[in-house]
């Protein structure tokens, strides 16, 4: 007997198999749309991006507004700069070389003194005692030699005639030398009391000023004391010592080698010249610990402008570059590629040129190659300039703005439009802005003259 299966069942295999089949087609349809609509979000996307990045990199075409400035052709010197500190060029503790009480100060503090002025004194009632009997000794050693004389000279008459013995008047001879040499000893005594009496008065061994009084007036004081009565610092002239890197010591040593060389000294402000001296000396060696070569400058101090242990920069001139061309140091611009400058030719059309630039500070810029004396160089307006930019060069006093957000070009739409004058002087024809239109002429004008941007 054959088995057959029941209808039901089939009937049920077949409804499922239909509703998987509609499940799967289903699923591929969805899957398919959400693809397609990727896409399309995706390319929309896209172009909506590039019109941004579009509109972004439009520029409107409109000639910028710029400062120029035309190279000058002059000599320039070439300095190298450094770091250093003033330095007095003599510096004196004033001490007292004996001891004893100090009767007197003669200066004061902070006052200009000479050399050989007398600063201060010492009680000498000691000292002049001292002297007086030293002076009282050679006297009697004096008369003692005086009469040993006149013993030698009776002993030697009497010797002659033989009188007398020779030895006597050898002996006689010998004791007026041990006579005068004692004398010579007292005049000794003499000189070294009449010195110690001399330093009773503290006299300036140098010219300059003095600072703090260290004693006063009444103290007894040592020729041993370690802080002394003053110090005296002389401040005219005065020297600055200063540091250049290692690798200026061949440049450095052959400019000196040429004459005497000039150097500035910088006030607080860093960019005035304070005072010029002239370089005096040349460390012998190089500092391993900072790679630096220590140089010594003198000045004349005039106006006491430098104070020792004042901060300073330097420069030293080393060279000068005759007729080298200058531009202001803004219009030497740094991109990617390098230094560059903007040209404008004839046209008014800006070029991007490269540039060597040989040294700079905050006003100038010294060129090497890339530009000649009758070139035009903009300084000034670089926020909407690039390389084929049409440009308005306007009058040294004028600062052109920047463009920070560059408008799009008038439509054909825009352009008829009546622009903000034309409703002006419509409004003032009806009577009703007349004051408007009269007020109106004079800044149309002045900002065609300056340069500035239209207005859509």
């Amino acid at each position: 007997m054959l088995f057959k299966p029941d209808q039901n069942e089939a009937a049920t295999t077949g409804r499922v198999a239909r509703v998987a089949g509609r499940a799967r087609r289903r699923t591929v349809s969805i899957f398919i749309t959400l693809l397609i609509l990727g896409g399309l979000g995706y390319i929309g996307w896209t172009s909506f991006q590039q019109k941004q990045a579009a509109n972004r990199n439009a520029r409107p075409d409109l000639p910028v507004p710029v400062l120029a400035a035309t190279p000058r052709v002059q000599d320039v010197p070439v300095y190298l700069e450094g770091v250093g500190s003033v330095r007095a060029l003599n510096t004196v503790l004033v001490r007292s070389q004996v001891d004893g009480k100090l009767i007197a100060v003669n200066f004061t503090e902070g006052q200009d003194v000479k050399k050989g002025d007398v600063l201060a004194e010492i009680d000498p009632a000691i000292y002049q005692a001292q002297y007086d009997q030293a002076v009282a000794k050679k006297a009697q050693d004096e008369a003692q030699l005086a009469n040993m004389r006149l013993d030698l000279t009776r002993y030697q008459q009497l010797a002659a005639t033989n009188a007398g013995s020779k030895q006597q008047a050898d002996t006689q001879r010998a004791v007026v030398a041990q006579q005068e040499a004692l004398v010579r000893a007292d005049q000794a005594a003499i000189d070294n009391t009449q010195t110690m009496l001399g330093y009773t008065k503290i006299i300036a061994p140098i010219s300059g000023r003095a600072g703090l009084r260290q004693v006063d007036q009444g103290n007894i004081i040592h020729a041993s004391d370690a802080t002394g009565l003053v110090v005296i610092t002389q401040l005219q002239p005065i020297s600055v010592q200063f540091s250049l890197p290692q690798q200026q010591i061949v440049r450095v040593n052959a400019a000196s080698a040429k004459g005497a060389l000039t150097v500035d000294v910088f006030g607080n402000d860093g960019s005035t010249v304070a005072d010029t001296g002239t370089l005096k000396g040349i460390d012998n060696q190089v500092d391993p610990a900072t790679g630096t070569l220590k140089l010594k400058a003198e000045f004349p101090n005039a106006s006491f402008q430098l104070w020792p242990g004042q901060f300073v920069n330097v420069r030293l001139k080393v060279e000068t570059l005759p007729n080298a061309i200058v531009i202001p140091t803004s219009a030497a611009q740094r991109g990617p590629a390098g230094t560059f400058s903007y040209v404008i030719g004839d046209d008014d059309t800006v070029t991007a040129k490269p540039v060597t630039v040989i040294q700079q500070n905050e006003t100038d810029a010294v060129i090497g190659s890339g530009l000649t004396p009758s070139d035009r160089v903009v300084t000034t307006g670089f926020a909407n300039l690039a390389d084929g930019s049409k440009v308005i060069v306007g009058r040294d006093e004028q600062t052109p703005s920047a463009d920070l957000a560059p408008r799009k070009r008038r439509s054909s739409r825009d352009a008829q439009l009546p622009k903000d004058g034309e409703r002006r002087g419509k409004k003032g024809e009806s009577g009703q802005g007349e004051g408007d239109q009269k007020g109106q002429t004079g800044p149309a004008q002045g900002s065609d003259k300056s340069g500035a941007k239209a207005r859509p």
